[in-house]
Order: C-alpha cells, then sequence, then structure tokens
C-alpha cells in the first residue's frame, strides 16, 4: 500500500485581486497541508481566516475576482492546478465532493430531491434516469431520510433544515468520492439534529472509505470528529498536528485562546473568555506576525519578522517564534523584549 497521502497542498496561495490590482487579499497563503485516504482532518479558525476559501481552491471553484497564485496541489498522485476545466469537471462530485453551509444554496427550488441527487450519477456514470432515480432512493435511505420513495418526488421547500443538509449529504456520496469536504455543515441545525448528522457523517466514512475535512468553527465537533487539526488566522495555518496533542499541549498563542475561550461545566468563571481585537485586514497585513497585534506572549521580533513553519513534534509544526528549536535563543529574545 502506498504511504503518499491522498491529498497533499505545498505552499498554497490564493489571493482575490480587485480589478485595478491595487488590493490584493491574502485569502489563502502558504498552506501546507497532507490527508491521509480514510483521515479526517478538522480546519478551524474565525471567520475571515480563510477557512471556506480554501475549501474553494482544492476544488477550483474559487470567484473571478480570486486565483491560485502559487504553489501545488496532489491529489492521487496527480496536481490538479495542471488539469484543465474540462478535467477539474470530472474530479468535482465524483473523486472529490463538497457539502456546503447552507444546503439550500446546493438545492435547486425547480427541481425534484430525485433528479438533484441523481444528477451526479447521470453525469459521471451516465446512468440512465430510471437507474439514478432508483440510487435516488438508495442513497436518501443511506442518509437515513424516512420514506425515501415519497421524499424523491418532493422539493427542497417540503425538507425540514436537518432533511436538506441529510440530502446534499446524500448528493455528496452518491458518486463515493474519496474526498469529502464539509463547510460548517451543522451551523443551522439544533443540538440534538446536529449530533444524529455527525454520527451520520462518520457512518458514511466508515462505510464509504472517505477522508474528510471538516470546516468548523465548533472546537467541540472537531474533538468528535477529527484525527488531525490544522488553525487557521489570516489566511495561514499557524498550528496543525494530532488533536488530542494540540488539544493537550497547544503551542500557538492563537490556538491556545481559541481553547481557552470554549466554556466548560467546570468553570467558575464570571464571564467568558474572548480573544482581545478585531482579525486583520487580509489586504493591509501587519508587518511580522499577523497575530501579533492580538497576542499577550508577543515580543519585539513578532511584530517586525514572520515565523516560519517550525516543526514541533512528529507530524506537528507551528508558525511561532515560541516554537522556535533554540530555547535559550527564544529565552534571550523575551527577556530583552517587553510584550
Amino acid at each position: 500500500m502506498s504511504s503518499e497521502p491522498l491529498l497533499s497542498l505545498e505552499n498554497l496561495s490564493a489571493h482575490y485581486v480587485s480589478q485595478q490590482g491595487s488590493r490584493v487579499v491574502r485569502a489563502v497563503d502558504e498552506v501546507t497541508l497532507s490527508l491521509s485516504a480514510g483521515g479526517t482532518l478538522g480546519i478551524v479558525g474565525e471567520s475571515g481566516s480563510g477557512k471556506s476559501t480554501l475549501a474553494l481552491t482544492i476544488l477550483r471553484l474559487l470567484p473571478p475576482a480570486a486565483r491560485i497564485v502559487s504553489g501545488r496541489m496532489m491529489f492521487e498522485g496527480e496536481n490538479l492546478l495542471d488539469k484543465s476545466d474540462t478535467e477539474m469537471r470530472h474530479v468535482r462530485g465524483k473523486r472529490i465532493a463538497m457539502i456546503l453551509q447552507d444546503p439550500m444554496a446546493s438545492l435547486n427550488p425547480l427541481f425534484s430531491i430525485g433528479n438533484q441527487v441523481g444528477e451526479p450519477v447521470r453525469v459521471h456514470e451516465g446512468a440512465s434516469r430510471a437507474n439514478a432515480w432508483k440510487r435516488a432512493v438508495g442513497l436518501l435511505k443511506a442518509v437515513r431520510i424516512a420514506s425515501p420513495e415519497t421524499r424523491v418526488t418532493q422539493f427542497p421547500h417540503e425538507m425540514s433544515g436537518g432533511m436538506r443538509q441529510r440530502i446534499v449529504g446524500a448528493i455528496g456520496i452518491s458518486c463515493e468520492p474519496r474526498l469529502l469536504i464539509a463547510d460548517e455543515p451543522t451551523t443551522s441545525l439544533d443540538l440534538t439534529i446536529q449530533a444524529q448528522y455527525l454520527n451520520l457523517l462518520r457512518d458514511l466514512q466508515r462505510e464509504h472509505g472517505l477522508a474528510l475535512i471538516f470546516i468548523t468553527h465548533n472546537l467541540g465537533i472537531v474533538a468528535k470528529m477529527c484525527d488531525q487539526l490544522a488553525v487557521m488566522y489570516a489566511g495561514r495555518v499557524v498550528e496543525q498536528g494530532p488533536v488530542s496533542q494540540i488539544f493537550s499541549a497547544p503551542v500557538h498563542p492563537y490556538t491556545k485562546a481559541l481553547l481557552g475561550s470554549i466554556p466548560r461545566m467546570t468553570d467558575n468563571r464570571d464571564h467568558l473568555t474572548a480573544i482581545e481585537g478585531q482579525p486583520p485586514d487580509l489586504a493591509s497585513l501587519p508587518p511580522g506576525c499577523a497575530f501579533a497585534p492580538r497576542c499577550a506572549m508577543a515580543f519585539a521580533r513578532c511584530r517586525v519578522e514572520a515565523p516560519p513553519e517550525f516543526a514541533v513534534d512528529e507530524g506537528r509544526t507551528a508558525r511561532c517564534w515560541l516554537a522556535a528549536p533554540d530555547a535559550e535563543a527564544k529565552a534571550t529574545m523575551m527577556r530583552s523584549s517587553v510584550a
């Protein structure tokens, strides 16, 4: 069996550029990540950190104002950036699928559920309309929708939010892709339905051998669903590694702040912990580390020089001067600097 990852991103950058070229938004900046077949990668960060843009970059579905400016995207040994638009249409839905945050943005109100769930099978596998309809019924059963024979004849507005989310999940797995990207798929669900949907995703992953990228704000979901974690801030991955290690011993101050903001039943605090300040404007990033203006542990070097990725441990990296391997040098820098 090959030891190569299913998906490998190497120094991937995608920017939004104004028509005059005077404003450049570094939405994804030098991202390096990998995901093994059957594994689950969680991507977390505040709104505007680049999570959804990264997902759209992988699928090459960026809007016209955005462009991939550098890097490589290796999937099953092929660089997706070398593929033509026609070739990418055969990849999307068949080998890589995506569940969007708002299911109503994925479902067409004018077409029945059966037509929409069966469409990828017709496009990618050449199935007849009758066979695609039968597959649609089976897929609705797979995502635990009651009375699938009736539901396939109905329309999106006749479904609850939880059912619509299951339906876009059925569309996602219809052609048995190798990789499924779920972008905030539980945001619109109440807690009971959310728990059911997460269990469903995990069962589908196990049954179909899917690799899963789970984009979320919810670190509790990451703890439940994911093996690996990547923390994004200002378009960059600032820390990544196994979920258990990052949760037990975070390295980057931003990761520590995110974990510290989670409310716990044992807390005796009078108020929730918040991260001071606001995320930076990606078109006008501060010099040095982008998190430095909000970081209580920042010292002089943080404000003038952006840190590279440091290896913290096997399979773990962090973009922070505090993660530099020379501990003595770090201590000297901190003693000679004022936070």
